[in-house]
């Protein structure tokens, strides 16, 4: 499915994609984000697939973008080509789960921001520390953590380098759930089942909903919420799901 330098694991109707570049910290280099987008874009075409579990390392899930190979790019290659990897990212529609251990900053911070949910060990440490390096956060950084934590918050991690600690995630609205070190990796597929467990048309829905309140207007994203609704009354999984409330049992979804 993808190279090596990302282990693609199938569960059921979970899977887990672990970067895999550990002498780097899973620094993300060109190729690391292309063999990272092509496996989640193969992952996204499976209907059997419900939700993908995105994660590194006990000691770093990324450390940022890989420095030599940033300064070998131009500002014209920076546009046309990381840009396009990560808009690839945000087009995934299966739900992704950001396990998080370890350093999570630069661009494995705005990694963890692109996916839906985040689950993060007691471990993990949050920064943008780019502008100790002369640069600022390029793929999202400082548009999702400020909508994440607000402008104070983001304010004081982009521009003093600051790392925040999985607890201080968590309070800030970045982290959904913090674990003890042993089950961040567990935790995060536990989520995943639950997620997948539900309807599969009508998590797709709700994501995109969500996604909307997060990067657009109020007025834009209810009636993208509206119309999403009836999309999902028309589902099989939503006559499905209603029949089986009103006949008291567990629901068989079919992803129709």
């Amino acid at each position: 499915m993808a190279s090596e330098l990302v282990l693609v694991e199938r569960e059921e109707r979970i899977a887990t994609v672990l970067l895999n570049r550990p002498r780097q910290l899973n620094a993300l280099s060109d190729e690391l984000m292309e063999a990272l987008v092509r496996a989640l874009q193969e992952l996204d075409r499976d209907p059997g697939i419900r939700c993908v579990v995105v994660g590194g390392s006990d000691r770093v899930f990324a450390a940022g973008a890989d420095i030599a190979e940033l300064a070998r790019t131009s500002a014209v290659d920076l546009l046309s080509r990381r840009v396009d990897r990560w808009a690839e990212l945000r087009a995934i529609r299966t739900p992704l789960v950001a396990a998080v251990s370890g350093f999570c900053l630069g661009g494995g911070c705005e990694l963890a921001l692109a996916c839906d949910l985040v689950v993060a060990s007691e471990t993990a440490r949050f920064g943008q520390p780019e502008t100790g390096l002369g640069l600022i956060p390029g793929a999202g950084g400082t548009q999702r953590l400020t909508r994440a934590v607000g402008k104070a918050l983001a304010m004081d991690v982009i521009l003093s380098g600051r790392f925040l600690t999985a607890r201080e995630a968590l309070a800030a609205g970045l982290v959904a759930r913090v674990v003890v070190p042993e089950a961040w990796l567990d935790e995060a597929r536990r989520l995943a089942r639950q997620v997948a467990a539900k309807a599969p048309v009508a998590t797709r829905l709700a994501k995109e909903a969500v996604d909307a309140a997060y990067e657009g207007p109020l007025s834009l994203g209810v009636e993208l919420e509206r119309r999403s609704l009836a999309l999902a009354l028309a589902s099989e999984d939503a006559r499905e799901g209603l029949r089986a409330f009103l006949e008291k049992r567990p629901p068989e979804f079919k992803g129709r």
